[in-house]
Parts: C-alpha cells; structure tokens; sequence
C-alpha cells in the first residue's frame, strides 16, 4: 500500500476446482470478510460463480487448464491451480497486491500431474526467492509455527538441526514483530520426544539439536525458551504465558492448535517478502459442491491478511 490509510488490494486464489475451494471463497466473499478491501481473484473463477453471485467489483483473472466437476479432482487441473498461485504471488512482490489468501489445494492431485512441492509453502519461496519460508498456524490464544512440514514422521529426527531451528526462530521473531505487532514475542520451543527427552533418557535431540538452537537463538535477540515438553506447553500457551509455540513436526503443532481452534485457524506464510494467509483444511473433496463447507477458515483468513497488511505498513504497531 502506498498509505496506511490506502485501500488494501487483496488477492485470493481458488484452490483445487474440485474441492471445497471455490465455495468458500463465494461464501466469504458474501459474508463481506474482504472489508473494503479490492479483490482480485485468481484460478477458476467459473467455478466459485456457480458456487454463488460475486460481488460486482471483484477482479476476476481466470486461470484453469481443464473442466472440473465438484468432487471429481483431475491432474490435468494442475496447471492452473499452481499458474493461479504463482500470478497472485507475483502480483504481490510486484506491488499490485498488498496480501494474497490461497484457498486449499490438493498435494496428491498436483503430485500426480508432475508437480514435487509438499504444498503452497515450499511454491511460495520458490516464486519469491525466498531461502526460509515458515509455516505459522493462527488460532484462538495459539501461534503455532513449524520447525518441519509435510515429511513422514520416521524423517523428522534428520531433518532437524541446530542451524535450521535458529533460522526457524529467527524467521518467526522478525514476522511476529513487524506483522503481528508483538514488539518482543515469547516463543516457546517444543522438544521432540516424550517429556522433552527427559535428559536424555527418551532421545537426545534436546539436547543435541534442540538446546543450542534456542541458546544461539537468545544470543541473537530472540525471546526463545526450551526446549519444553509438548504436552503441558500448550495450555501454557493459551493461558498467555508464551507468545507463540515453535513445534518440531506437523501434528505436534496442529493437532493441540485443531482442538483450540478448529475450523477457525488460519496458515500463516512466515519468511516471505509477501503476507500470505490459509484455510487451516483441505480440499474436502467429499463434500465439494453440497453447500456443506464451513467458510469459517477462509472468512478468518482473509480477515488476519487485513490485520497483517495494516500493522506492517504502520511499522510493527498494531492497527
């Protein structure tokens, strides 16, 4: 924006033309979660106007590289929903788009058609050239940041290391500083085994990998404490003694988030030169096309993306 006071330009990408992306997108949008916000919608846009009217003075770019049906998902499809993501991204480092809100995409379907990413993160960095790109869930009293994504849990011992958890925590400091308006975040880190190891006795990667990260992370400024066994921390979280959880896998950190949250929690893309937000869900392909799907996700995050644009552009201070 080229004011605080400018009116924020917001783009939103359809998702999986099969999935329960274009009728949460229509729904929000008639809901007035966009505010005053311009929009600017990216993907199949037919596919979310027969899902219901859009407001006129939406921007429509439509992208789609094969028809679709409602629950009946096609690689061919592929090509238009990772081109909807990569325009609206580009959009945005380019200064036509304040945020971007990017409805669910199917990672087995785009797998199919050729594609590797685990999902929109790893596009993202990719399209913005950025080296560390950090998956934060938003929720109730919770930030919940992830230290890895989408891998089989037997891998996520060799994925961590000491100099990618400090990266993690320092991505997470700046961001919940200049977006989120926290001007020092407490981050509590999870351990990765039972009880955080207890010592050593369940694991060492507390105290091999874990622990220097978060002391070399507190010589850098940032407010990190742990590592912390994952089974009390959250509720200590939402009881407002910490600022935000760094958990070490996916379902350590979503599954707690979920319970607090569910079908309110927004993904939150740290670490890019662009404000990126999620649905907390899935394509949903069972229920596509019912008039089933709870639009709750995507109202939030369209709403949080607002949030984001004003505090940064109002230096880190909440607007």
């Amino acid at each position: 924006m080229s004011s605080a006071a400018a009116r924020t330009r917001l783009g939103i990408t359809v998702g999986d033309p099969a999935g329960i992306g274009p009728e949460v997108v229509a729904r929000a949008l008639a809901a007035g979660a966009q505010g005053s916000a311009a929009v600017r919608l990216y993907g199949d846009v037919r596919a979310v106007e027969r899902m219901g009217e859009l407001p006129a003075e939406v921007e429509r770019v439509h992208l789609a590289s094969a028809q679709t049906a409602p629950g009946k998902p096609d690689p061919a499809a592929a090509d238009g929903v990772i081109e909807a993501v990569r325009r609206a991204a580009r959009a945005c480092l380019a200064g036509e788009l304040d945020a971007i809100v990017t409805a669910p995409i199917s990672k087995e379907v785009i797998g199919r058609a050729g594609y590797t990413y685990p999902g929109h993160t790893e596009l993202l960095a990719e399209v913005a050239g950025s080296g560390r790109a950090v998956m934060l869930l938003v929720g109730g009293k919770l930030r919940v940041g992830l230290a890895t994504t989408h891998c089989p849990l037997r891998q996520v011992p060799e994925l961590l290391s000491t100099s990618d958890l400090i990266e993690v925590l320092e991505v997470m400091q700046r961001d919940l500083v200049r977006r989120f308006a926290l001007p020092r975040p407490r981050i509590a880190v999870c351990g990765l085994n039972p009880h955080a190891g207890e010592g050593g006795r369940f694991g060492d990667e507390e105290t091999r990998i874990i622990q220097p990260a978060v002391e070399a992370a507190r010589e850098r400024g940032v407010d990190a404490r742990g590592p912390l066994a994952a089974d009390s921390l959250f509720q200590r979280a939402v009881a407002g003694e910490f600022d935000a959880v760094l958990g070490m896998y996916h379902d350590q950190a979503l599954g707690p988030l979920k319970v607090h949250a569910f079908g309110r929690a927004v993904n939150v893309t740290l670490g890019l030169p662009l404000i990126r937000t999620s649905v907390d869900h899935g394509t949903a392909f069972d229920i596509a096309g019912q008039g089933k799907a709870d639009p709750g996700s995507m109202i939030e995050a369209m709403r949080l993306a607002l949030r984001l644009v004003a505090n940064e552009a109002s230096g880190g201070n909440e607007a």
